[in-house]
């Protein structure tokens, strides 16, 4: 056996200070959904509950006007805490505050203005309709796949055509498989245990080490790769500019590989979750496929969706929405408090872990009528005009809120109404899954499903 050699990228792996090990702790007490604890805890004893975690102090916000004062309120006073995850995302505008992140991001905001969607639906489709490829031979075949691996390599695949200008450089299985090592950080603490014992070992395919070095080559891949049409229009072509405009010397080569490890990672795993979950919700609750099937052929009938119809997929829209109210993908926004503060009339002190219980405030009796029934009727009409400000929160909110929200409702809402047309997914895994609750909030086991095609 070997020593490991462990990559500058992915130093840092399984430390002890990440907060992600020290929340452990707290979400064991319902193996089932370990947020059931942190739920009841902030139903039962206070909206802002102070937690001393080793030499950390870590409080958790679970009313709407808390969580509005650090995203906007005093979002300078909060900023970005993500140790343990720079190893995937490096120096993109994910890991920055300030006048940084304002020159990054900026940029590249055009290539998400609602305007571009209309360019963008059309490989969106292409993606889709290689997804339905796949899954007809799997309807034939009968076996079980997946779905979250299913959704996730259509999400790269629609972002790699859609943003990139790339047909995928990449198996998005073989990488599907390196983010899920990676992001269970259960994985990281048996890299540091090892490393303690003084154990020699090798570096193996479910090793976390591992799996960052086979996702440290995608971007380059996605740069070298031949583009499918020379668009001029695309988040590649901004990103490239930007590294060659002498204005924005942070703007770098390897800012242009972090970004694009951003969209490939984060925008790809909250779309795959949320699809794969509303597909679980409409393989238990056949009225809702049916629904989603009627209104397809009402919209855009025997011809694929436009641009112009996705506004028209209320209810499509609606289930996804009602998806990720249940399941937030990130169902907890981390800051570190900078300064003191006051919230709620508890003191804040600087250098706090602050966690925004998105998923608390998702299922709070408070805010939402019979909160743990999935209602998609919630998002449609006067029922989605009443809601309160901050009490859906499953992309962030103000200034630093995701980049890329909009367009993932896009794609989720044409791949469910497009894929649901031709297809009855039927999931066969235990019922209810149970979740995952790491940096995203993932089923746990994943969910396993037979494709059967529609005759």
């Amino acid at each position: 056996m070997t020593a490991i050699t462990t990559p500058s990228h992915a130093q840092g792996l399984g430390e002890e200070a990440s907060i992600w090990f020290k929340l452990t702790p707290l979400l064991r007490g319902n193996p089932h959904n370990p947020l059931q604890v942190l739920l009841q805890m902030s139903q039962r004893y206070d909206a802002v509950i102070a937690i001393n975690m080793g030499n950390e102090r870590v409080v958790f916000l679970s009313e709407p006007e808390h969580i509005k004062h650090v995203l906007v309120t005093k979002v300078d006073n909060y900023v970005k805490y993500f140790d343990g995850l720079k190893p995937i995302f490096g120096k993109s505008m994910i890991t920055h505050d300030g006048a940084v992140w304002n020159k990054i991001r900026m940029p590249q905001q055009a290539a998400f203005h609602p305007d571009m969607f209309g360019e963008y639906i059309p490989y969106f489709l292409e993606a889709i309709r290689a997804k339905m490829d796949t899954w007809a031979a799997l309807a034939k075949s009968g076996e079980t796949v997946e779905m979250v691996e299913q959704t996730w390599t259509l999400a790269a695949d629609m972002i790699c055509k859609a943003l990139f200008d790339r047909q995928m450089p990449f198996n998005p299985h073989v990488v599907f498989k390196c983010v899920k090592t990676y992001t269970d950080v259960m994985n990281h603490k048996s890299i540091r245990l090892r490393r303690q014992s003084g154990e020699d070992f090798e570096v193996t395919d479910e090793d976390a080490a591992k799996a960052m070095e086979t996702w440290w080559e995608v971007p380059p891949a996605v740069i070298a790769a031949n583009p499918r049409e020379d668009r001029e229009r695309t988040l590649l072509k901004m990103i490239e500019a930007c590294v060659a405009d002498p204005d924005i010397p942070e703007f770098d080569e390897q800012q242009a590989l972090d970004e694009i490890k951003q969209y490939l990672w984060a925008g790809t795993e909250t779309t795959a979750i949320t699809l794969a979950w509303a597909l679980y919700h409409a393989s238990k609750s056949p009225e809702i496929a049916e629904r989603i099937r009627l209104e397809g052929e009402t919209v855009y009938g025997d011809r694929e969706p436009a641009a112009a119809d996705y506004s028209a997929l209320a209810y499509t829209r609606a289930v996804i929405q009602e998806t990720m109210r249940i399941y937030p993908p990130i169902w907890g926004l981390m800051r570190v408090a900078a300064e003191a503060d006051t919230i709620g009339g508890k003191d804040v002190r600087p250098g706090d872990r602050i966690v925004m219980f998105a998923y608390g405030v998702h299922h709070s009796p408070k805010y939402w009528d019979e909160p743990e029934e999935f209602r998609p009727e919630r998002w449609l009409g006067e029922a989605a005009k009443k809601r309160k400000p901050y009490t859906y929160i499953p992309f962030g909110g103000g200034k630093r809120s995701c980049i890329g929200g909009a367009m993932s409702q896009v794609e989720n809402t044409l791949a469910l109404s497009m894929l649901l047309r031709r297809f009855r997914p039927e999931y066969v895994g235990v019922d209810p899954p149970g979740i995952h609750a790491t940096v995203t909030l993932c089923p746990k086991g994943g969910l396993p499903f037979k494709i059967r095609e529609l005759g």
